[in-house]
């Protein structure tokens, strides 16, 4: 997974956020509140997507003592992809929560949303980073070339006459 394609996520998902709430802000719509919850969730979320990497890390790492799925390290690998797109996709609407009550911070309870918004950035950014380092524990290391070649004294290399 490249940073770049991440961040490409976060500013199309917040520019397309922030003409949506806009519009709807303007049309007299009212801005759905930022429930306190999410951000708790999605921290959550980021902890429990490290939990289920560290067995893949631990066996990647040479660890061996306990077996380890192959579907269940490829379902890690998925979760941890899928949480890294999705964090930055909300970090993109959270910021784009933010922006479009940044004018008007004198009021109370658009200040108390920014900052909500401002959190769950935070907190979107948590989940995008555990996705994104349990992605890199899902790598194997690279194989060692030397371990390829067979001895030369290897029966099975030889060719008959």
């Amino acid at each position: 997974m490249r940073a770049d394609r991440l961040a490409v996520i976060a500013v199309v998902v917040g520019a397309a956020s922030w003409a949506v709430l806009r519009l709807v802000e303007r049309s007299g719509g009212l801005v759905p509140a930022l429930p306190w919850t999410a951000p708790v969730a999605l921290v959550l979320l980021a902890v429990a997507v490290v939990v289920a990497g560290r067995p893949v890390r631990r066996w990647t790492r040479g660890d061996r003592s306990r077996p380890l799925d192959p579907l269940r390290a490829a379902r890690v690998l998925v979760l941890a992809r899928a949480s890294a797109y999705a964090g930055a996709a909300l970090i993109g609407f959270y910021a784009a929560q933010a922006l479009l009550v940044l004018p008007d911070l004198v009021v109370e309870a658009r200040r108390e949303r920014f900052w909500m918004a401002g959190v769950a950035v935070l907190a979107s950014g948590a989940l995008l980073a555990a996705g994104w380092v349990v992605e890199r524990w899902c790598a194997l290391p690279p194989d060692d070339p030397s371990d390829d070649d067979p001895p030369d004294d290897d029966p099975s290399t030889t060719p008959h006459p």
